[in-house]
Parts: structure tokens; C-alpha cells; sequence
């Protein structure tokens, strides 16, 4: 039997699967973000104290370096949870 899921439906999931992979200990931490490996790809939550205006996904590229992630030819979306902004990449 097939299942339609609609668009917030699909978010919602995703959200509870970040959720709970940023409750597992991190892969890394730079100044801006702490990174998850998670089952929807690679997070990084942004510890910044003031939540941005737009999402960072620049510095986030640029940070990943130093924690061995080259994310530039990722597909990227960005999602809000309990934890705060999260920054999704994945292919």
C-alpha cells in the first residue's frame, strides 16, 4: 500500500530524525556550528548565541573544512528544531 506524504509531513519527519541524531555526540565542533552525521545526511547545528538572519550555509562550507567535510557539491536545506538551526546537506 502506497502513502502519500505531504511536503510538511516529510519536514516534520526529517526534523524528528535530526532531533534525535542531535542527541548523539558530534563528529566535530568549529566556531560556529557543532556537526552531526545523521541519517538524512550531514547537520550542522549552529551554536552561534544570536540566531542568524539568513541561513549560513557559506560559513558553513568553510568551517567543514576543518573537520574533513567537503560539502560543497551537496544539495543543502536548513531546518528549525528544539536544538536550534540546523543546516542539512546531503546528496
Amino acid at each position: 500500500m502506497l502513502v502519500h506524504m505531504s511536503r510538511s509531513s516529510t519536514n516534520l519527519t526529517i526534523n524528528i530524525l535530526l532531533e534525535e541524531a542531535l542527541n548523539e555526540p558530534d563528529i566535530g565542533t568549529t566556531s560556529r556550528f557543532r556537526w552531526h552525521a545523521t541519517a538524512v545526511g550531514i547537520a550542522a547545528l549552529c551554536i552561534d548565541s544570536a540566531p542568524p538572519s539568513t541561513p549560513p550555509f557559506e560559513d558553513a562550507l568553510k568551517e567543514g573544512l576543518n573537520v574533513g567535510l567537503d560539502l560543497s557539491r551537496e544539495e543543502r536545506e536548513f531546518h528549525q528544531v528544539e536544538q536550534g538551526l540546523v543546516l542539512l546537506f546531503h546528496s
